[in-house]
């Protein structure tokens, strides 16, 4: 297998050179028929090779054994999260272009709560919309490589399918349709912002019940409780409720399938596994890589997600996870082969963001580490600003900054610049914080090389963001609610998969190059002869042709 390596500034600048020349030459291969994203949303790329030897022989392992995948892989942006990392992978830009600066954020204005893909114009088909729910792209700022090629020929198709709506509903982009996980139904809808009504073909999923299948199922492991020695143990006092295997997936009283059950399914590897047989019926029912017109499936696993935040990375539960999706895995890529045709496609598997190991766990390997409660964070901010300033709320939360209240700068006549100075100067100061900056600071740039600076400021959107952006030193987090979680722009958050398969555009081989997520917008826009989407940073990735 060929290793490209980092081996000092002579020859790395020879390879950098041939692999420019490479990705550049004139592109002679036909457009693959469909380009498949897959997406395992909170999948750190520690994992991917911690376990490399359990893995099945066609499923992860196709593509660090037959395909192009990237050692050193990340994102560029500070503020680590699912919205943010799902908006960048197919536009090419980071949050200060896309404008998803988080999960949620406020309205500068007004203070109000902005969910990351809430429309109030559009709504769920056939179930209920709450307030901030996700249905459309309004609030993505940026085109996605779907709408260049959609842009180029209507007749391409491009379809997105997640256990969460931002991880649909950011992939699809403006052009495409998204298709969300309900964990009160255990169906698969879209919503108004993309049609009137499901085509038929989602109708008859939805029909067939096929989450009732797992109702009184128990997530088992696969292998024997040997092969989890290099995992942590069931039953941490840090884990969430319920923290072992074998379990079950309903209440010993629950008589039928309900939202709990639904729900539930979402924290296991079943809801993976539902969404994996969606996509298959998308490819069936909207006839996807079946001619000469390139289509884009995206595929967002959100289970490993919500396992590693109840348990942590480092647990078994995770372990156990990850070998249950590749096993899924090697069953969709059969599938693939049979009904695309395995020279006609090509897969690009990342992740929207990697994972911290769990506090708790950290200190037990010695590092300096802790958790930081928003409450208190929030009230010592606002208490030091009250000598200065007179009482009131006069900070709070928005994505990854300090909003400063304009209400109250209205009432008192002060500075949003003075406030936020203070309120930075205050927020420093808290042990766990690594920096913070200001608005002033952050559209200037004049902290240069300050500790995170360059990434906080891709995290940063001027129209978007509030007027303290702050980060967290290593191995703390910010919260109490998850065993661990991500956000930070530390290397166990930033470090995701990228790998390609599709023999046809990429040859076989480790790449050991820096490479990061708006690397894979341009390089799928080459592959489909269309233009780069207008907002993408990124470069081509170093791919060898075959």
């Amino acid at each position: 297998m060929q290793n490209i390596k980092r081996c000092g500034w002579g020859l790395g600048l020879l390879v950098a050179g041939l692999l420019a020349a490479c990705a550049a030459a004139p592109d002679t291969a036909a457009k693959p028929r469909l380009v498949v994203l897959l997406v395992v949303d909170g999948l750190p790329q520690r994992q991917v090779l911690a376990y490399r030897d359990q893995l099945a022989p066609d499923g992860l392992a196709r593509f660090l054994d037959r395909g192009t995948w990237f050692s050193n892989a990340h994102y560029g942006h500070a503020f680590t999260v699912t919205a943010a990392g799902h908006a960048t992978m197919l536009t090419g830009a980071y949050p200060d272009r896309t404008g998803i600066i988080g999960n949620d954020w406020r309205n500068a204005a007004t203070g109000a709560e902005v969910y990351c893909t809430s429309d109030a114009s559009a709504t769920y088909i056939g179930h209920t919309t709450r307030p901030l729910d996700g249905t459309s792209p309004k609030n993505l700022r940026a085109e996605t490589v779907g709408d260049v090629l959609r842009r180029a020929d209507p007749r391409a198709k491009v379809v997105a399918i997640s256990g969460k709506d931002r991880g649909a509903i950011l992939p699809a982009g403006r052009a495409g349709t998204a298709y969300m996980y309900m964990g009160g139904s255990g169906q698969f809808a879209s919503s108004t912002y993309y049609m009137a009504q499901h085509p038929a073909w989602v109708n008859a999923f939805n029909a067939a019940k096929p989450a009732d299948r797992y109702f009184k199922t128990t997530w088992t492991p696969l292998l024997p409780e040997a092969a989890y020695a290099r995992s942590l143990p069931d039953g941490q006092a840090w884990f969430a409720r319920g923290g072992s295997l074998p379990m079950a997936m309903n209440a010993p009283d629950d008589e039928a399938p309900g939202p709990a059950f639904y729900s539930a399914l979402l924290r296991s590897p079943f809801a993976d596994a539902l969404a994996l047989d969606f996509a298959r019926a998308a490819i069936a029912g909207e006839q996807l890589g079946q001619d000469e017109v390139p289509d884009i499936l995206a595929v967002s696993l959100s289970g490993h997600d919500y396992v590693n935040h109840a348990f942590g990375a480092e647990s078994r539960l995770s372990h156990d996870h990850l070998l249950q999706l590749d096993r899924q895995f090697q069953a969709f890529f059969q599938d693939l082969d049979a009904r695309v045709g395995k020279d006609n496609y090509l897969v690009v598997l990342t992740a929207d963001h990697g994972f911290m190991a769990a506090p708790e766990f950290g200190a037990t390997q010695g590092l300096a580490t802790g958790r930081i409660r928003l409450s208190a964070l929030l009230g010592h901010v606002n208490a030091a600003l009250t000598p200065q300033f007179g009482p009131g709320q006069w900070v709070s939360f928005s994505g990854s900054s300090l909003l400063v209240n304009r209400s109250l700068l209205a009432q008192t006549g002060s500075s949003v610049d003075v406030v936020a100075d203070a309120a930075r100067r205050a927020i420093a100061g808290v042990p766990g914080i690594a920096a913070a900056y200001t608005r002033a600071e952050l559209l200037s740039g004049s902290p240069g090389n300050a500790p995170y600076f360059a990434q906080m400021r891709k995290s940063w959107h001027p129209e978007v963001s509030g007027d303290v952006q702050f980060t967290v030193q290593p191995h703390w987090m910010v919260g109490t609610g998850y065993a661990a979680t991500h956000g930070s722009p530390h290397a166990y958050d930033t470090g995701v998969p990228i790998a390609l398969y599709g023999p046809r555009w990429a040859r076989p081989g480790r790449v050991d190059a820096r490479v990061e997520v708006v690397d894979i917008a341009p390089t799928l826009a080459r592959w489909l002869q269309v233009a780069a989407p207008a907002s993408a940073v990124g470069s081509l990735l170093p791919v060898q042709r075959p």
